[in-house]
Formats: C-alpha cells, sequence, structure tokens
C-alpha cells in the first residue's frame, strides 16, 4: 500500500509539472516556428566562417532563435560544422540553441521563479564566452582539422532528420510577407510539430523522474549532498555537483527544469541549479554522440571545457 500511495504520489506530481508547463511549450513553440520560418539555413552558415566576437554574439543569437531539443542541437551544430562553419561559432550555436531559447525561459519562470530564467539568460552567454576563450588557448587546429575529418564521415547521432531539414521559407520579399504567405504558414506548422516530437521524449522522462525523485527520495538526502549545513560550502559545491547530477541523470532539454526544481526544494545553491540546467550538453548520451561526430579526443575536450565553462559562469551568476 505505501509503494502504491508513493508512486501515486510521484504520478500525482509530474501531472501537476506537466500541466504547468504546456501552455509555455505551445507559446514557445510557436514563437520558435515563426523564427525559424523566416531565418534561412544558408545564411546562419555563411555568417559563421570564423570565432571573431562579432560572429560569436551573431551565432548566440541564431542559437537562440534557432530553438532546438539538445540531441538535435547537436546534431544542426555538426551540420553546420561540416557546410564550412567554423568549429567555436557552431559550439555557440548549439549552447545557444538549448539553453537561451524562449520556451526554456517560460518554464523555468513558470517552475523556479523569474530569477533563475534571468540568470540563465545571463550565465548561458558567459558560458559561451569562456568556452571561446578556452578553445582559443587549449584547442589546437589540428585537433579541430581531425574532428573535421571524423565528421564529414557523417556517422548517425540522434535527431538527424531534425538538423538535416530546412523549413525556413524560400519566396522572395519581406520576412513579413514570407510569413504570412501559404508557404509561411505550413513552414510555423511544420516546425511546432517537429519540436514537439523532438522534445517530447525528454519531457515524459524529465517529469517522471522528478515526480519519482520528489516522491521518494528525503529531502534529508539532498541536504547532505548539496552540504545545505554549511552556507558557504555549499555555495562552493553547487556549481561542481549540478552538472555531474546532470550527466548521470540523462535528462536534457526542457525535461531538466522540473528536475532542477526538485534539487532547488532540496538545497541546492542557486548557481547549483543554472549549472545543472546548463550541463544538458555533455549528458552520456550526448558524449557518445560527440565521439561519434567528432572523434574520442574532441569529446573529452568538450566535456572538459563545457564543464568549466558553465561552473565557472554558475560561480558568476552565484
Amino acid at each position: 500500500m505505501q509503494v502504491l500511495d508513493a508512486l501515486g504520489h510521484a504520478l500525482a506530481t509530474a501531472g501537476s509539472m506537466a500541466w504547468q508547463i504546456t501552455w509555455s511549450l505551445i507559446l514557445g513553440f510557436t514563437l520558435s516556428g515563426v523564427v525559424q520560418a523566416v531565418i534561412r539555413r544558408q545564411t546562419i552558415i555563411r555568417l559563421l566562417g570564423d570565432n571573431r566576437p562579432k560572429t560569436l554574439a551573431i551565432a548566440t543569437g541564431l542559437g537562440a532563435a534557432s530553438s532546438s531539443c539538445s540531441y538535435a542541437a547537436v546534431a544542426l551544430a555538426r551540420a553546420l560544422f561540416r557546410r564550412g562553419a567554423d568549429f567555436t561559432a557552431a559550439m555557440a550555436f548549439e549552447i545557444a540553441s538549448t539553453n537561451l531559447v524562449i520556451e526554456l525561459g517560460i518554464i523555468m519562470a513558470v517552475l523556479l521563479g523569474w530569477q533563475f530564467t534571468l540568470a540563465e539568460f545571463t550565465g548561458g552567454p558567459i558560458m559561451i564566452v569562456l568556452m571561446a576563450l578556452a578553445f582559443r588557448v587549449f584547442v589546437r587546429k589540428r585537433l579541430i582539422a581531425a574532428a573535421r575529418q571524423q565528421a564529414d564521415k557523417g556517422r548517425a547521432g540522434s535527431m538527424e532528420g531534425h538538423a538535416a531539414m530546412d523549413m525556413s521559407v524560400a519566396a522572395g520579399g519581406s520576412w513579413w510577407r514570407r510569413l504570412f504567405s501559404r508557404d509561411g504558414y505550413t513552414a510555423v506548422s511544420y516546425i511546432f510539430v517537429m519540436e514537439w516530437a523532438a522534445v517530447i521524449r525528454d519531457i515524459v522522462i524529465g517529469l517522471l523522474v522528478a515526480g519519482a525523485l520528489a516522491a521518494w527520495v528525503p529531502n534529508s538526502f539532498w541536504q547532505h549532498l548539496f552540504l545545505t549545513s554549511d552556507p558557504v560550502a555549499a555555495k562552493l559545491w553547487g556549481p561542481l555537483i549540478g552538472p555531474v547530477i546532470s550527466v548521470l541523470s540523462f535528462v536534457c532539454s526542457i525535461g531538466n527544469v522540473p528536475l532542477a526544481g526538485v534539487l532547488w526544494n532540496g538545497g541546492i545553491s542557486f548557481g547549483g541549479v543554472i549549472a545543472f540546467i546548463l550541463a544538458d550538453l555533455i549528458i552520456i548520451p550526448i558524449l557518445v554522440i560527440y565521439r561519434k561526430y567528432y572523434g574520442t579526443k574532441m569529446m573529452l575536450t568538450l566535456l572538459a571545457i563545457f564543464y568549466a565553462a558553465m561552473a565557472a559562469a554558475a560561480y558568476i551568476i552565484e
């Protein structure tokens, strides 16, 4: 009976969170569809040919406009890289397209509070800047050349079809005219459906995991794990342990926000929450994809640089 009660509590918690985020996703995916319908993929590639600060800023803006689940963002970044985009710019695009998107900000505001949305949209660009600096210092041209050679093999990862599709309207004219044409309506509707298809798995897994942890794991466990008895130690520990939990959770994209709420209620620091959410691009399944896409050395390099950059960004936000 106790097991059934706990299971019911877990499902009720997951259902409550699902109801809260549904309208956020509808709004976010609609706006994302509008943006992607009027921005052509070829234009993105043309603008990302180097790693100058201006180019990285453009990559960040275009990534934020091109909403994607984590798997699709990783696949799209490789597609851009193979077609001539600079590797650092492609990585900036990848980070932005999964961590700086409209629907993520709305859901964070609904489930966690507007302060977390502001912190995420501040910490994301900081992480990109730190990542770019680390690439400039530590990543040699021969490693990028080896990564390009591996990428050109075209090994399949996940969400390849989503990354390969360019649903932008091909007709000429102003973006306003393209958007409100018949092709524009069709593109927005297709992108809306594709976005749902891309994230539904992560959302369902995230809600179930968050509901189960909220119902079954006592707060005392989280309080010990997050060192809540010592506020100073908790602030130092949070940004370091947050990404580790993310890596082991296998949950990414929007699906990790409900779990972030559980961690926050359990006592993880503010910066720990931000580091946890930023870490959706280094979960174990995506690391396996990096290895397929770019080789083992670049996978390990991305893991180390992304982890260091997201932890440092979280410390700054904290």
